[in-house]
């Protein structure tokens, strides 16, 4: 087992889902069984527009031969495993370069930078997943979130600490939480995509809740475009089948509902959802299909 870099592009050719699945030619399979079992880190490179950097987590459970591409394999991403980072992670930063073991004896980017599928280093991945998972200006919770800070009073903490706080923030259902609602929320710029409303109190803490549109429970990743913004009366409704949406956006309204004038009322008056910052954010159509076919009430 091994940890290692997944190159993907929002634009991507391949016939990749992040958070299940990763397509890739045979040139790589060698690099990709090696991290059977194990956790890799996701990288979008810098030629995209708007590029994220090293923008996720994830751990192989499977390598397959694709049986749709002749001599394409596709690498199964763990269920529950896949985790967007609360804070996008670029490839040379503030901080320096990011995959240290990327430099060659000269202290230069070799060219093992350009492989789509690479080896990665212990410290390097930890290194990215510090990073990523930074929570020293994270949105403020909401009255009912009362989990204890990882760290008191801005104590450093030792390397075994470290290791620890890695290993519980990825499994975690609690913490992986708490960077789902980063992400999202952060996506939507803190406004409920149902009402149109940006809600905040006196101590800046935002109304709107991050809810996944296939939850967790159903196999639903911690994925930005499995997430959506909405206000607590809102997700209550959502999560209960009485409201889910088009793979256009358009709001549906179930038949069901005892007072559909009232909810009519909440939404705003394009009856359209209000789109994230990111048009790469979007909800995928595959997970609003799921809601629709499993929760929402006709």
């Amino acid at each position: 087992m091994a940890f290692g870099v997944f190159i993907h592009r929002s634009d991507s050719i391949y016939d990749d889902s992040p958070a299940e699945r990763y397509q890739f030619p045979s040139q790589y399979l060698g690099r990709v069984s090696a991290c059977l079992d194990d956790w890799i880190v996701y990288y979008e490179p810098v030629k995209v527009s708007g590029t994220r950097g090293y923008f996720a987590v994830a751990k192989v459970s499977q390598v397959l031969p694709d049986p749709q591409a002749p001599g394409m394999y596709i690498a199964m991403i763990e269920p529950g495993s896949y985790l967007e980072f609360a804070n996008a992670v670029p490839f040379n930063g503030p901080h320096g370069l990011a995959e240290r073991g990327l430099l060659n004896e000269a202290g230069k980017i070799s060219g093992r930078a350009q492989a789509a599928v690479r080896p990665i280093s212990t410290a390097d991945f930890n290194h990215i997943l510090d990073l990523g998972l930074d929570e020293r200006a994270p949105l403020l919770p909401r009255v009912d979130d009362l989990t204890p800070p990882l760290f008191q009073d801005g104590a450093m903490p030792f390397i075994a600490e470290q290791e620890r706080r890695r290993t519980t923030t990825l499994v975690s259902r609690i913490e992986r939480d708490r960077v789902f609602r980063r992400v999202v929320l952060r996506a939507y710029d803190e406004r409920c995509a149902i009402t149109g409303l940006k809600l905040i109190n006196g101590g800046g803490r935002a109304e709107a809740e991050a809810a996944h549109i296939r939850p967790v429970e159903a196999n639903g990743p911690d994925s930005v475009q499995n997430g959506i913004a909405l206000s607590g009366t809102v997700h209550w409704m959502f999560d209960r089948g009485l409201i889910s949406l088009s793979d256009d956006l358009d709001i549906m309204i179930s038949r069901q509902a005892n007072d559909s004038d009232s909810i009519t009322g909440l939404v705003n008056k394009s009856r359209r959802a209000t789109l994230p910052i990111r048009a790469q954010d979007r909800p995928h159509p595959h997970f609003l299909a799921w809601h629709r076919d499993n929760v929402f009430k006709l």
